[in-house]
């Protein structure tokens, strides 16, 4: 099916209302605040700015539900849990060494373009080489786990997916909140959202990550230093050919070229978008941002799409 997707920026100055304003005003629209977690029945304003009329998935709720009555697979989900860890932590490992290189090279570039950029080239392809390892494995550890449990087979996760799947049916459009966008991830694959979504689907900061093909998590600024750009996960695919990157100018070194560089080549050809506050995206219908967008350039600045 095909649908209408909108990325927005984050909703600190909220503007979901204005693209809620193109649907029909009886038609009920579904929320999805489950990367809230615990604060995801807190959600009041939103209600109001959707004229009063959204329907709240409850997936963190139902989340909660199924590891209260099905312990065992809770239990799974838990030692799973573990395993992806390990995965990750030799992931970043391997990755903090191969971006490290690259800014390396990317920095002291030699007297003479065309040796050092296919210098830089090949340390790309590296860090390149090492995210597609990683999401090959966290891809088959995910398989191995939803095979051996078979979540449409237990009969707490089958309730909640014929749930939601007659709540979203019902539905116009979905809107889908900020967050932790791991937690929401994981419950919107649990819960088998993207095969029912409806026509309109409109979603900013972790929300927008979470519909891409891949959760790219990024943030050069923390407490104990510098976090590498990394590929955490499987999003839902609803979003193809593009990374969506909230809060850009607040998480991200803008102004150092060469990490900027380093971003836009390691996902070409899929395009960094930007999302930052008061930014509306409305895709065409080949899923491509309108050429006005801000993407990041090959040459690590911040652009628009067209030109």
């Amino acid at each position: 099916m095909s649908r209408t997707v909108t990325l927005l920026g984050p909703q600190r100055r909220p503007s979901v209302q204005h693209v809620a304003r193109d649907l029909d005003p009886q038609a009920p629209v579904v929320t999805v605040t489950a990367g809230w977690q615990e604060r995801e029945p807190e959600d009041a304003e939103l209600q109001e700015l959707l004229g009063g009329r959204a329907v709240n998935l409850g997936l963190h709720r139902r989340w909660l539900d199924v590891h209260e009555r099905d312990r065992e697979y809770a239990h799974a989900e838990r030692d799973h849990d573990v395993a992806l860890a390990e995965l990750r932590s030799l992931y970043l490992n391997q990755l903090d060494h191969a971006l490290l290189a690259a800014y390396g090279v990317g920095t002291a570039r030699e007297s003479r373009p065309r040796l050092s950029e296919a210098a830089f080239g090949d340390a790309i392809d590296v860090i390149r080489l090492v995210d597609r390892q990683h999401l090959t494995r966290v891809r088959a550890a995910q398989h191995a786990f939803y095979s051996a449990w078979r979540p449409e087979e237990r009969p707490v996760i089958a309730q909640h997916r014929d749930e939601v799947r007659q709540v979203l049916a019902q539905a116009q459009a979905v809107v889908v909140a900020g967050g932790h966008v791991g937690e929401l991830a994981r419950v919107l694959h649990l819960f088998h959202v993207e095969p029912h979504l409806p026509q309109t689907v409109i979603a900013w900061s972790a929300g927008a990550m979470a519909l891409s093909e891949r959760l790219v998590l990024f943030h050069d600024f923390v407490p104990h230093g510098v976090a590498q750009t990394e590929v955490f996960g499987e999003g839902l695919g609803v979003v193809r050919g593009l990374v969506p990157l909230p809060h850009v100018r607040r998480r991200l070194r803008v102004d150092d070229p060469v990490r900027m560089s380093v971003l836009a080549r390691r996902f070409a050809p899929a395009r960094c978008v930007v999302l930052d506050d008061g930014v509306r995206l409305a895709l065409s219908p080949d899923g491509q941002p309108p050429p006005d967008a801000r993407v990041v350039s090959d040459d690590g600045q911040i652009t628009e799409a067209a030109s």
